[in-house]
């Protein structure tokens, strides 16, 4: 009986709170900060028993190991999400009728709206210790991230394309191992090596060939990008051009560190 009571509640949570229209966009965000949150306090508590020189790093440097093992939580979630709706779902698939444009659902929504609540948070943080945490290439990016992805959520246009786009947080855990192998002191080891060598491929896949299928398929399905609000319509063409400027710069830089460290292998 206790068990049926516990489904019965959970169902009525679901039915009359989570897929409520009004409040999915204001709780996932909140969650989506109060779940940085949590990752930053836990990557904080645990990081001194796998690290022990992690008590010995300056502040600054204690502050961006706990941002990183934050934003690799919500990469991990948003990567997994994306996935999901782009490969798996048959939200966005050609087998429903209507407009892939403006096809949403209230898990979908949800799940933008913690990416926000991601975004927001990391960009306080930059703010508040900046340039530690990041220049304006970062402030650049994040701003970029939260209008397209907060008119996504609010709007339910182009949920498909800023998915596809969110699929590119894969490289983030491999992007923030480097930096803590780095700081471990660990940068002549052979596991920086390999990360060098994962993050080139990693970055290639998910920032490089990815986009460019995305504007494969704005291309073929551009008449229904075209009956989109003024708003998304440009958002839908400008967010992920600027975004494959800002990766192919990243990518240069990558291209080049692994070329220095294969160099100082021979």
């Amino acid at each position: 009986m206790a068990s049926k009571s516990y489904k019965y509640q959970a169902q009525v949570l679901v039915r009359e709170y989570l897929l409520a229209d009004p409040f999915v966009p204001c709780t996932s965000v909140l969650g989506g900060i109060f779940m940085c949150k949590m990752a930053y306090d836990l990557t904080q508590l645990i990081s001194p028993f796998y690290y022990k020189g992690y008590v010995s790093l300056t502040k600054i440097q204690r502050i961006e190991w706990n941002n990183r093992g934050m934003s690799s939580a919500h990469a991990i979630f948003i990567t997994i999400m994306s996935l999901y709706f782009v490969a798996v779902s048959d939200l966005f698939s050609d087998r429903l009728e209507g407009l892939l444009t403006f096809r949403r659902s209230n898990l979908s929504t949800f799940t933008l709206g913690v990416s926000v609540g991601y975004f927001i948070t990391d960009l306080a943080m930059i703010f508040w210790q900046y340039p530690s945490l990041g220049g304006m290439e970062y402030v650049l990016h994040h701003f970029i991230s939260v209008c397209a992805i907060a008119y996504a959520m609010l709007s339910g246009e182009g949920q498909l394309y800023t998915f596809m786009v969110l699929i590119s947080e894969t490289t983030t855990p491999v992007v923030n191992l480097r930096w803590f192998l780095d700081t471990a002191g660990m940068k002549r080891s052979r596991a920086y090596l390999v990360n060098g060598v994962m993050m080139f491929f990693a970055w290639l896949a998910a920032r490089i060939f990815l986009f460019i299928y995305a504007f494969y398929h704005i291309y073929l399905h551009y008449d229904q990008i075209k009956q989109m609000h003024t708003v998304g319509y440009l958002l839908s063409l400008v967010v992920p051009t600027a975004l494959f400027v800002m990766n192919m710069m990243w990518f240069a830089k990558i291209l080049r560190g692994l070329q220095k460290t294969l160099a100082k292998r021979q």
